[in-house]
């Protein structure tokens, strides 16, 4: 089960760097119910041993294609979340230290597994997943735009997926870049 849930982590996130044409550096804000992974409602069966599982295969393809990873907390801490420091210079850390049931599993095993984790209020990534409803557009850039994954569960649990693109300013005059829509 574990190899499986891993295998599916790599596939979400090798697809969602592939369609959001992310770039090394980027970052993807991960919020992950590992209660839904397992079937139940989540917030009532937090697993530590399945956001293991889970964090690895994201750890290695992020390690693999040089993108950062910030993992959202649950409702207990605000949604606050997970990072490296120094993926966003200047950021105001604050101080906690996730548990599976004030933070959720998956913010625990990241802070547990990064190399100089910190947890900070907010931040705006460039693309997201959201693994069994945890609500993660609070921590998106603007303009969030939803993606469709043919890689959309993790266990049991719905992945939905978003990338961003730069507001339009300037109106009916202006010229866009027409990569970055």
């Amino acid at each position: 089960m574990k190899e499986i849930l891993k295998d599916q982590a790599k596939a979400v996130l090798l697809e969602l760097i592939d369609k959001a044409k992310l770039n090394k550096g980027d970052i993807v804000v991960i919020g992950c119910s590992t209660s839904e992974i397992i079937g139940s409602k989540i917030g009532t069966q937090s697993s530590p041993e399945i956001a293991s599982a889970v964090f690895e295969g994201f750890y290695q393809v992020s390690q693999e294609k040089g993108i950062n990873l910030a993992f959202q907390c649950c409702e207990h801490l605000n949604r606050a979340i997970v990072i490296e420091k120094g993926v966003i210079p200047f950021c105001e850390e604050v101080n906690v230290i996730p548990k599976p049931k004030a933070g959720g599993s998956m913010a625990t095993e990241a802070y547990a597994r990064f190399k100089n984790p910190i947890v900070v209020e907010e931040i705006k990534a460039n693309a997201g997943l959201d693994i069994g409803f945890t609500l993660i557009g609070m921590h998106l850039k603007k303009v969030a735009v939803p993606l469709r994954l043919e890689n959309n569960k993790i266990g049991e649990a719905l992945v939905i997926a978003a990338r961003t693109r730069p507001k339009f300013i300037g109106g009916e005059r202006a010229t866009y870049n027409q990569e970055k829509l």
